[in-house]
């Protein structure tokens, strides 16, 4: 949907850009005020956004299910164990011990699998990086990778001897220097492209609201 009065939406955007700019770098009890408001304001539209998004997905899967295509019994499992779920929590409550147990046995054991097998991914993937093109980082990334998942075997430990403790000393450094300084550069980056494009926005230049 295109908004008949595009201005409107650009000055709404930019004006509200530019008061959060001056509330957060010119701090006081009034501007912390406003930021508040402005905070509440923004939580509560990525609820709504999040609950539009589900009612999407349990529509585009319902949709699946009743077309009796090859995805149907996957779509079904979908809408079945998303109506449960939301249904537990609703009515139970997210500390009840049925929804509990939805996260505990069902939630974690998947996202354990999908962990594991990212994991085995990844080492197959560098594997194949090193069949087509061979280099230092590539070397590295599949050093790395073995590395850590060897100071996470049953192996590391100190009841294993020196080799238990120098995987798990190696795990310990590679997950507190390399990965710390990683996430790092990854969080400045993120900060330096957020500050790009809301400039875009306040300037006018990018239009996302306009549809």
């Amino acid at each position: 949907m295109r908004l008949r009065y595009p201005f409107v939406s650009i000055g709404v955007a930019v004006l509200t850009g530019l008061t959060l700019t001056y509330v957060i770098l010119f701090p006081s009890p009034g501007n912390a005020a406003v930021r508040s408001v402005l905070l509440d304001w923004a939580v509560t539209l990525a609820a709504v956004a999040l609950f539009v998004g589900v009612l999407n997905l349990l529509g585009v899967h319902w949709r699946k299910l009743r077309s009796s295509g090859e995805t149907a019994v996957q779509s079904g499992v979908v809408v079945i164990s998303l109506v449960l779920t939301f249904a537990a929590v609703l009515f139970l409550g997210p500390g009840h011990l049925w929804s509990r147990w939805i996260f505990d046995f069902i939630l974690t054991a998947i996202e354990s699998s999908l962990i594991g097998l990212l994991a085995v991914t990844l080492i197959y993937a560098a594997a194949r990086l090193l069949r087509r093109r061979s280099g230092p980082f590539a070397w590295i990334f599949l050093a790395t990778a073995l590395l850590a998942l060897a100071g996470s075997s049953p192996l590391a430990g100190r009841e294993y001897g020196l080799l238990g403790e120098a995987l798990s000393g190696l795990r310990s450094w590679l997950t507190e220097v390399p990965a710390v300084a990683g996430g790092r550069g990854l969080l400045i980056g993120i900060a330096l492209g957020v500050i790009a494009a809301g400039l875009r926005i306040f300037l006018g230049v990018d239009r996302p609201y306009s549809g």
